[in-house]
């Protein structure tokens, strides 16, 4: 026999309803929804955005209703708004489901067709304490007395606060449910403003009712509304921001005004004044012209920012506006402030700081891509522009956004993504806030799955057929954060090149003068010579034009970034010029973008780079990552040396030898700084990188000249020559603004004359010098011996007995003192090494330096403190020879080897560092004071080679505050680009090294 199919149930299970709970069955039996006549509520209870929390909390209701509940249930049954409206709300909040439950007569509340009124809402917020218009000289149609005043009016009034806040947020939460209208987000925020409005109305009439028994409030007292609740787009949740105006602002207004906040605070939100003048150390009222004065002298950018959402609210709505009348103006001129660039810069990034590095992917107020972007690049728009143009003059962000799509100041494209992505973020952020009615922003952890998947059905988002509800959210959350970081940059740039490169022949374009305004403001000092740049650039009808015009709102907000957005974008347009008919140039920019970020950032920070990547452009192709990381670490130092050597090797003619080697140094510089500017190298890196290039060119050049002159004679050349690099090429420790410090050294070959030997090494050595030094566009090489015997009066090359003899017989203290540093660099390595043998004892003598050696060096380094210092210098900032730097800490690692070197091998070394390294194994000084000395030397050199890659020229004084000084610093690898706080630290470390110096000079 065959059985017939089993009929399916008509009465959905717990399962197919999305109920969880091992008790929803016998809660569906206990409500009398499980049966035919039940369905429907059945199914609207599934699509609850936490259907088992909804269902607890029903439950509970049913029980505080007690025989109610049957009046209740016959509407859910038949009402399918409420139903919705209940729903939606139970299974979004438990602060709501708990605000139910302790008052069950509420849920009536929900059955109102309309949303109330702004009247409605204020009238019904009064009648909680029985408030009535106040009397007397001062009375307005904002300005009532409570009746109740006493303690249990904060309860009254949370109560019906919260009330209205459940209407609005069922409301809202409805076409989760059922098919109910979505209301917009801005006529959500415009309520919640408006119950902000009538919340502190009524809060004001108990204060008035607790300040003012005896009689009629004896002072004029507004109240203005600040921030979102200025700009009539409130959270549910929020602080709300106030500004006190008062006349007289006397003692009896600031208890007005402080018990309002009290109130409302104890009874609604948190009442927040300190966007007052002074802030919170300011006071709490003041009078309209104490304001005033205030903004006139002191106020700072942010406060001009902040008063772009200023909006009188209550108490003396007349004096509130003739505040707002008063200082609107201010606000419109804010943008002609000389601060106005930095402050704003700075705003944006304290802003970016405050938000912990772990939750900046899952902050929707603060992090990258969020509500902040959105909102302030609109008010910097809105300030740049608005003093001419009174149609930008609007407080709400959405409202702002079309105004300036009206005006042609951003793209009416753009603005339409802008306004839908802020209003999807403003979304997620309601219904975070609204689960337990607590202030948030932000996002569920990614490992919250059950988290996400609440937010994406209280966010009415459902299953697209590809990814389930929750996997639509995250898709929807990235592709909402990228298009706002993307569209940021589109905001400021796109405008100004569609008024110069016509990409859009629909589009409205600025103005020359409002493309200027909006340059000005983004940082550029010279905005009319940035606007011919960025026409020169998208000039004409060419696909490189337009591939410029396409890539160029992003180039320019990362310039924008940089210390000198002129100088980079000058930069930019002659490597762009340079490379015109280089079609790997533009393409590389378009598809990598850790390149054309890095190219930015080095165009805007150094003047040292442009030149040298416009002659060696092949440099930028190594910006960009690869499989091992950033290219720009691929070559090692040793690696290029050789490739130098080569191929100077394969040119007879010394200059083209030379001019060989001077490309590759073109390349390896280009690569260096580079890699130096952008943090991938430390200190010690780029001394041996630069040194190893030195040494590569300075071999190579020496070789083509000696191949040269033995072309010449015919004949193998008379003398072995070598040069022994001093001073910080001998220790390996080169900066990008050093010369080469050397001794010229031959020694005649068996059966050679002397005298033919030396003169034949003189010529060399002088050709060498002449050919590496000839003018160049490149970073000068300039090879100086003027370290030799007898200084610039001796011979320019000495045979190694001549060294011998001088050095055994005349050597004074300072030369023998600069022999620690002597090494072989170039040239024949044997004759190198036997120079340093020769040296050896001079420079280690037996049993130490002697008493008299040390009181000379000490004279010495007390004359050069005193005199070598250049007029004008500053002491406690010249990194060489001002308060402990480089010359202090050489000389003292110099003074510790001369006394230590003969008992102890290892202090053998011409580098600073290794021996610092070797002074504190061995005990001779504390680790503590090597410590300090490292730390200055590296800070010294970090910033001498910053004040080169900035200024493009050698030079040894830290700048003092201001844009020059910030850019050093940030290119010296300081966290932030606050150059006063990088000279603190710069000073700070360099005191504590001097002291050590002052203590090991002294202690001998």
């Amino acid at each position: 026999m065959v059985r017939p199919p089993t009929a399916r149930s008509a009465v959905p299970g717990v399962g197919r309803l999305g109920l969880l709970e091992p008790t929803a069955a016998d809660s569906l039996h206990q409500l009398g929804w499980d049966n035919v006549d039940g369905v429907p509520v059945l199914w609207a209870l599934s699509r609850s955005p936490d259907a088992d929390l909804a269902l607890a909390t029903l439950l509970r209701l049913r029980e505080s209703l007690g025989d109610g509940w049957a009046e209740l249930d016959s509407v859910i049954r038949s009402d399918t708004t409420l139903r919705g409206r209940l729903f939606g709300l139970l299974g979004s909040s438990t602060a709501f489901g708990d605000h139910l439950v302790a008052t069950p007569e509420a849920w009536k509340i929900l059955r109102r067709k309309h949303l109330p009124e702004r009247e409605e809402v204020i009238a019904d917020l009064l009648d909680a304490v029985g408030a009535k218009p106040e009397t007397g000289p001062n009375a307005g149609p904002m300005l009532f007395r409570a009746e109740i005043a006493g303690p249990e009016a904060i309860a009254l009034l949370r109560g019906r606060y919260r009330d209205q806040l459940m209407l609005l947020a069922a409301t809202d939460l409805a076409a989760t449910v059922e098919n109910e209208p979505v209301p917009p987000y801005q006529v959500v925020g415009r309520q919640l403003s408006d119950l902000a409005d009538a919340a502190l109305t009524a809060a004001l009439s108990v204060a008035i009712a607790r300040v003012c028994k005896n009689g009629p409030v004896p002072v004029r007292l507004a109240v203005l509304a600040m921030g979102k609740c200025g700009a009539r787009e409130l959270n549910y949740v929020s602080d709300v921001d106030v500004v006190f105006v008062a006349e007289p602002a006397d003692a009896t207004a600031t208890r007005l005004a402080a018990e309002m906040m009290s109130v409302g605070s104890s009874a609604f939100f948190d009442v927040d004044a300190a966007l007052r003048p002074e802030g919170k150390a300011g006071a709490l009222v003041r009078t309209l012209d104490s304001h005033l004065a205030y903004y006139k002298r002191w106020a700072r950018t942010w406060e001009f920012q902040a008063l772009l959402k200023n909006r009188p609210m209550t108490g003396d709505l007349e004096l509130g506006q003739q505040y707002r009348d008063a200082l609107m103006p201010m606000v419109w001129t804010a943008s002609e402030r000389p601060d106005f660039v930095a402050d704003v810069q700075a705003m944006r990034r304290r802003v970016e700081d405050l938000v912990p590095a772990d939750l900046r992917e899952r902050e929707l107020k603060l992090g990258a891509g969020s509500l902040r972007d959105v909102e302030f690049a609109v008010q910097l728009l809105q300030l740049v522009h608005g003093r001419v143009d009174d149609a930008l003059h609007v407080t709400n962000t959405v409202e702002a956004l079309t105004a300036l799509a009206a005006g042609g100041y951003v793209g009416r494209e753009d603005a339409a993504n802008l306004t839908a992505s802020y209003e999807f973020l403003r979304l997620l952020e309601h219904r975070l806030q609204l689960q337990r009615l607590k202030r948030t922003h932000t996002l569920p952890a990614g490992d919250d799955e059950e988290g996400m998947r609440w937010l994406a059905r209280a966010a009415h988002i459902r299953p697209d057929g590809r990814q389930d509800a929750v996997g639509v959210l995250e898709t929807e959350i990235r592709r909402n954060s990228m298009r706002v970081r993307r569209l940021h940059a589109k905001l400021f740039y796109r405008p100004l090149l569609d008024s110069v490169a016509r990409l859009d022949s629909d589009a409205l374009r600025l103005s020359p003068d409002a493309a200027v305004r909006q340059l000005a403001a983004l940082g550029y000092g010279a905005p009319e010579n940035a606007l011919g740049h960025l026409k020169a650039l998208t000039g004409g009808v060419s696909r490189k034009g337009r591939i410029q015009a396409l890539l160029l709102p992003t180039l320019l907000e990362w310039l924008g970034d940089t210390p000198n957005p002129d100088a980079g974008l000058l930069a930019y347009r002659r490597i762009s010029e340079g490379l015109d008919d280089q079609i790997w140039f533009l393409r590389e920019l378009r598809d990598e973008g850790a390149i054309a970020q890095r190219l930015m950032i080095v165009l805007g920070s150094s003047e040292y780079l442009p030149d040298l990547l416009i002659n060696a452009p092949e440099t930028i192709r190594m910006y960009a990552d690869g499989p091992g990381g950033p290219q720009l670490l691929g070559p090692q130092p040793v690696d290029v040396a050789r490739g130098i050597q080569t191929a100077a090797a394969r040119y007879d003619d010394p200059a083209r030898a030379v001019a060989a080697a001077r490309s590759l140094r073109r390349h390896e510089l280009a690569r260096v700084a580079s890699a130096d500017l952008l943090g991938m190298l430390d200190v010690p890196q780029v001394c041996a990188a630069l040194s190893s290039v030195w040494v590569a060119v300075l071999d190579a050049a020496l070789s083509a000249v000696i191949r040269a002159t033995e072309a010449e004679r015919g004949g193998p050349a008379p003398a072995d020559m070598a040069v022994i690099g001093m001073g910080r090429l001998g220790g390996m420790e080169l900066g990008y603004g050093s010369d080469a410090d050397v001794l010229f050294v031959c020694d005649p070959r068996p059966g050679e004359d002397e005298t033919t030997a030396v003169k034949w090494a003189n010529g060399v050595a002088e050709k060498v010098q002449r050919l590496l030094g000839a003018p160049s566009t490149d970073p000068p090489l300039q090879v100086d011996a003027g370290l030799r015997p007898e200084g610039r009066n001796g011979a320019l090359v000495r045979t190694l007995a001549a060294y011998q003899a001088y050095y055994g017989q005349w050597a004074q203290p300072w030369e023998v003192q600069a022999l620690l540093r002597a090494h072989q660099v170039a040239g024949d390595q044997d004759l190198g090494v036997r120079f340093l043998h020769v040296i050896d004892p001079i420079r280690y003598p037996a049993g130490g330096v002697s008493a008299e050696a040390v009181r000379e060096i000490r004279r010495i380094k007390a004359r050069v403190d005193s005199e070598r210092l250049p007029r004008g210098a500053n002491p406690a900032t010249h990194t060489k020879l001002g308060r402990g730097g480089l010359a202090d800490i050489e000389w003292t690692v110099q003074l510790l080897q001369l006394r230590h070197a003969h008992e102890v091998p290892a202090l053998h070394n011409t580098s600073t560092l290794q021996t610092l390294d070797v002074i504190e194994a061995e005990g001779i000084l504390e680790p503590e004071d090597v410590a300090l000395l490292r730390e200055s030397w590296l800070a010294a050199t970090a910033a001498r080679n910053a004040l080169v890659l900035v200024k493009g020229k050698p030079t040894d004084q830290l700048p003092g505050p201001g844009k020059l000084l910030s850019a050093v610093a940030k290119v010296a690898g300081w966290p932030n680009d606050d150059g006063s706080e990088f000279l603190d630290n710069y000073m700070r470390i360099t005191r504590r090294a001097k002291a050590v110096v002052e203590r090991v000079f002294g202690g001998v």
